[in-house]
């Protein structure tokens, strides 16, 4: 192993492991540190979709919903074996906030998105198709919208991602704990700890994808690079018996008319998600007794086959929010790249963003840290190298 680098990056999640992809393809000599194991965090605890983001058209966010369905597009040619078509349905009630119109008008956009993404049709089932959706509440039901998103394993995809990476000549040390890191004109000194010794690494540009963990690398970063205003958002999902075979369900909770997702889960169905703010170390976020009690209450209010059901299993990961004072569900999930300096940068953060785009974030990365690199031969394209399951 070598101790000097085009790039080290803090952080074996989907981000980290895209960008050392990316990096690795692009020639660069590139070397992940990850503390724990690959996709530890988030990347394992989250809603294990990849989609558009339909809801996110409800906050004008089009340009992100573009992105996503394409990358979609991607990852279905690339990881057949990781990523799936599914079919997604919407029941609107009477009490449903979000008018039949209302949800036409946000599918017919959504297809117009996705155009030349494939998977843009979208349809209205007839009455006698509803007694076949899995036990799904039919009193006062108006209309059951179907459409269709994909569903993958996110942290078989993180394994994936890293394994290509690997592949390409990317470096991977795990376990190893970020100490410390010293910036200088033209790089910087990575330190960790690593087989029970602390190491130091030299590199041209210091990616930090910690994650929830981020704010926490910057501080151990002199002299500091410039952190955003973000906040930690918790994404609580509960585990219920018995699958779903029509696909997954698109529901509104009644308590407050948010999305969650009723989707199968290995012999099992995940409802999730909630959005709380979370203020305590990142490692210690749990799906709490009222986060729980949240989401059976939807499931027990759209499936007659949980109510007397309990969760056989539960958890939660973060989400990394620009800060704000309006709801969590109205903020950007776009991607924050915040570099050290406007030329040349030495440090670059990557915070928030989705799972879906994660190897256009990657592009994005290697092409705003361009300049500080060296020219290399590039190995291959990430829009092209195939994905495999463990």
């Amino acid at each position: 192993m070598s101790d000097s680098y085009d790039l080290v990056i803090v952080g074996g999640g989907i981000h980290g492991c895209g960008i050392a992809q990316a990096a690795a393809a692009a020639g660069y000599r590139v070397c992940l540190l990850e503390q724990t194991a690959l996709a530890h965090g988030t990347s394992s605890r989250s809603s294990k979709l990849v989609h558009g983001g339909l809801r996110y058209l409800e906050s004008g966010q089009l340009r992100l919903v573009w992105e996503s369905l394409h990358e979609r597009r991607l990852l279905l040619a690339i990881a057949p074996e990781l990523v799936r078509m599914q079919p997604f349905h919407i029941p609107i009630y009477a009490s449903t906030r979000r008018r039949p119109w209302q949800i036409r008008a946000g599918l017919s956009l959504y297809a117009l998105l996705a155009a030349g993404a494939g998977g843009t049709r979208f349809s209205t089932l007839a009455r006698a198709q509803w007694s076949d959706l899995d036990g799904l509440r039919t009193d006062a039901l108006q209309a059951v919208f179907r459409y269709h998103d994909a569903q993958t394993d996110d942290a078989a995809l993180t394994r994936a991602v890293m394994r290509s990476a690997q592949s390409l000549g990317a470096e991977l040390l795990m376990p190893a704990q970020f100490l410390r890191a010293e910036i200088s004109n033209d790089g910087g000194v990575v330190h960790c700890l690593s087989g029970g010794r602390e190491q130091s690494l030299h590199a041209k540009v210091l990616v930090n994808a910690g994650g929830p963990w981020a704010a926490a690398l910057i501080d151990s970063i002199r002299p500091h690079p410039p952190a955003p205003a973000v906040e930690l958002i918790r994404g609580s999902h509960i585990l219920l018996p018995g699958t779903l075979a029509q696909g997954i369900y698109y529901l509104e909770a009644p308590q407050d008319g948010r999305a969650v997702f009723a989707m199968p889960h290995g012999d099992g169905t995940l409802i999730g998600t909630t959005e709380a703010s979370f203020r305590d170390a990142p490692e210690q976020v749990v799906a709490t007794a009222e986060d729980r009690a949240y989401l059976l209450g939807v499931a027990r209010h759209y499936f007659s086959r949980w109510q007397a059901a309990t969760e056989i299993g539960s958890f939660a990961g973060l989400r990394v929010l620009p800060a704000g004072t309006d709801r969590a569900f109205g903020r950007s999930r776009e991607t924050m790249l915040i570099a050290d300096r406007a030329e040349r940068p030495r440090v670059i953060s990557v915070l928030g963003g989705k799972l879906t785009t994660y190897r256009a974030t990657a592009a994005k990365v290697i092409a705003r840290i361009a300049s500080s690199l060296p020219s290399r031969h590039r190995r291959g394209d990430t829009r092209h190298l195939p994905l495999h399951p463990d």
